[in-house]
């Protein structure tokens, strides 16, 4: 698929004040003017010189590569990134070394890649935080008498909990997790 866009700027005139100058010397001469039939045949005149001048604003206008008679410009592709984000990629025709990704619908298997994640670590951190979530609410109900004590502690949990609510999702295991070929 190819889009052609045919701009010559020297072939149009879209200038607002160019026009609006041109109605004003065109009324002052109407006004100064004596005879009315001169005054016609000059604005006539004067009408079909800016109409003439004044061609159509462009447009941009699709034009598909089959009606150009144009190869395309290049191939697109979807991949993934470093990240494992899907990620738009464009193959140049005009370089050699480009590759474009092969596709066999008849075999599903081939280039496929197989590997396993394991997320150990992160479950394992996880325990870990809620173990002290819950160590931290045992002592706070212990020190239930000192003010200072207790304030300390719950400060202690809300920054575990705030840690706990930011590593138990999803996204979080999926970007931590380790992920080896087999």
């Amino acid at each position: 698929m190819a889009m052609e866009i045919k701009v010559n700027g020297s072939t149009y005139k879209n200038d607002y004040a160019d026009r609006l100058q041109a109605k004003r010397e065109e009324a002052a001469k109407a006004e100064n003017s004596q005879n009315g039939e001169k005054t016609a045949k000059a604005e006539n005149v004067q009408k079909e010189e800016q109409a003439s001048n004044q061609r159509p604003v462009p447009h941009d206008e699709y034009i598909s590569s089959e009606k150009s008679g144009e190869k395309p410009n290049g191939l697109y592709h979807v991949g993934q990134d470093e990240n494992g984000n899907k990620k738009v990629y464009f193959n140049d025709p005009k370089k050699a070394d480009n590759k474009s990704p092969k596709v066999n619908a008849d075999d599903p298997n081939n280039g496929e890649e197989k590997c396993v994640g394991n997320t150990d670590k992160v479950d394992r951190e996880i325990r870990e935080l809620k173990q002290k979530k819950q160590e931290l609410e045992q002592q706070l109900k212990a020190a239930s008498g000192d003010e200072k004590k207790t304030k300390e502690l719950e400060n202690k949990l809300a920054q575990v909990e705030q840690e706990l609510s930011q590593k138990d999702t999803d996204t979080y295991r999926r970007q931590h997790s380790t992920f080896t070929d087999q």
